[in-house]
């Protein structure tokens, strides 16, 4: 249960990380912002709409009797809603990582740099890139997926519908939302998809503490465009810790090291320096 509290720290270790880079928290609000308007209009459209979704989908219970029909059709069309939200939850985060590629790894780069040590970078072209987040994103919503519809069927059943499957769900979506967020820095060390599953899995305490308060966070309207910088900052301390990666030692925030790491100074290493996209 320890590794709860230690995934929650990294999420916190986030926000408070962009906190004392500004900038760079401005700069990692760009993408979360215009994926919200387009997802903003999908859940209104089905909120307007799953009602006659439900009506369109159990034509053999137009016969029933009430309070029967509005009994069933509202409890299905709660589950529609219910499912909608949470395939937003980990779909938001993938298609938001997407537009924000070049932003969120950037800013990934930033952590990792403020933390010492090498800065990992993938070497490829952007467009390799954004080809393998989007094949492992779309891996990993096949898997949502699946689980999505295995839950949506366990909610018609009594009792467990309503109580044991909602938890089960939020731990899925955590699980998957906080593998999403470690990819940026995972895919800059060149970690496979199936090699980071695997490490996840093996702190996976530690992963739901991190992903289940996030998925928490964004569901509520606006939260998860402005926690997103923080967000990436602690899956990219987690991925530190995950790949067994040391930090850097402990240092005076208003040093001069800590001030080149926020982007206040200019960098020592040369090309290093094409990193600080929000200047």
């Amino acid at each position: 249960m320890r590794d709860l509290g230690v995934g929650f720290g990294y999420l916190v270790k986030g926000q408070k990380w962009v906190g004392r880079h500004g900038r760079w928290f401005g700069f990692g609000l760009l993408p979360g912002l215009v994926t919200l308007v387009l997802y903003a209009g999908a859940l209104v459209g089905l909120g307007y709409g799953a009602d006659d979704l439900a009506a369109w989908a159990t034509p053999f219970a137009d016969d029933w009797t009430s309070p029967w029909l509005e009994m069933f059709r509202g409890t299905l069309t709660a589950l529609v809603v219910a499912l909608g939200l949470f395939l937003a939850v980990i779909t938001f985060t993938a298609v938001t990582l997407l537009v924000g590629q070049p932003f969120y790894e950037s800013l990934s780069e930033e952590v990792d740099r403020s933390e010492g040590g090498d800065v990992p970078e993938s070497g490829l072209p952007l467009w390799r890139e954004l080809w393998i987040s989007a094949r492992d994103s779309l891996r990993i919503l096949l898997r949502v997926a699946f689980y999505g519809v295995l839950l949506f069927a366990c909610g018609f059943i009594p009792v467990i519908g309503q109580t044991a499957v909602p938890v089960i769900g939020f731990c899925v979506s955590g699980f998957f939302l906080a593998e999403e967020l470690t990819a940026v820095a995972f895919q800059r060390r060149g970690v496979e998809l199936k090699e980071r599953l695997r490490l996840l899995r093996g702190r996976r305490m530690a992963v739901l503490g991190f992903g289940v308060p996030l998925t928490l966070a964004f569901l509520v309207p606006f939260v998860a465009v402005f926690l997103m910088p923080g967000a990436v900052a602690g899956a990219t301390l987690m991925a530190r810790e995950l790949g067994g990666e040391t930090g850097g030692d402990d240092r005076d925030e208003d040093s001069p090291e800590n001030d080149r790491a926020g982007g206040n100074l200019p960098s020592s290493g040369g090309d290093q320096g094409v990193h600080h996209l929000p200047h």
